[in-house]
């Protein structure tokens, strides 16, 4: 439960510039659909999904680590880590599984991004549903766990001598798409009221120097 009275007062350390910011930001947030990058090696790469995700609006990102700890560049993602939601699963020896359990057990279907026989193309690609789009390791791709329980599979038509994208691009492609035709329909994508106000008060939090003596400040001057 979020302390509106502090929320107010940490209002207080923000220009009004940066409030506007925060709240237009917000009104374009989605939870609809959601990206999971599994077993990413490569900090570059896996920075700038995390930098794409926050560009097209994707509040939610899933990192899956069984073999490799993602590490983020703060020179390539350029501060998005701090507004996106991270999820990590690296507790066991099939954290793939555990992170598509939690998605699926959150209403997602899963998708996995790989040329599979039964892929849909990208422009075909059905947006009703929330969706969990699964991008695999640079050279492997999706792993066998994802095949085997994904609700289907998608893939970026390619015409040229090349069959794969680096995963960066692959990420900006289909979230240019599918969050394009998301806010051009009358899906209910949007964050709830209650859901923006937690991310505010956590943007809120980020963006102050020396928060936490802030609000230890502020609870003592109410006890006096």
């Amino acid at each position: 439960m979020i302390d509106k009275n502090l929320l107010n007062y940490f209002e207080g350390y923000l220009t009004e510039k940066r409030k506007e910011t925060f709240k237009n930001v917000l009104e374009n947030r989605t939870k609809h659909f959601t990206l999971v990058l599994e077993d990413i090696y490569q900090p570059h790469n896996a920075s700038a999904v995390v930098r794409t995700c926050d560009i097209f609006g994707i509040q939610d990102v899933h990192v899956i680590e069984n073999k490799y700890v993602n590490r983020v560049s703060r020179h390539v993602a350029k501060g998005a880590q701090k507004w996106i939601t991270s999820t990590r699963y690296n507790s066991d020896g099939n954290n793939t599984a555990s992170c598509i359990h939690a998605l699926k057990k959150n209403g997602y279907q899963i998708i996995a991004t790989t040329p599979h026989n039964d892929s849909c193309f990208l422009q075909d690609f059905d947006i009703h549903k929330k969706t969990a789009f699964i991008l695999g390791a640079e050279a492997e791709g999706v792993s066998e766990t994802v095949k085997n329980q994904a609700d289907g599979f998608l893939k970026i038509p390619m015409v040229g001598f090349t069959e794969s994208l680096n995963i960066s691009v692959a990420a900006a492609i289909i979230l240019q798409e599918v969050t394009t035709k998301l806010r051009g329909s009358n899906i209910d994508w949007q964050l709830s009221a209650q859901e923006k106000e937690i991310l505010y008060f956590d943007w809120l939090k980020k963006t102050i120097k020396n928060v936490d003596k802030i609000e230890d400040l502020y609870y003592r001057n109410l006890k006096e």
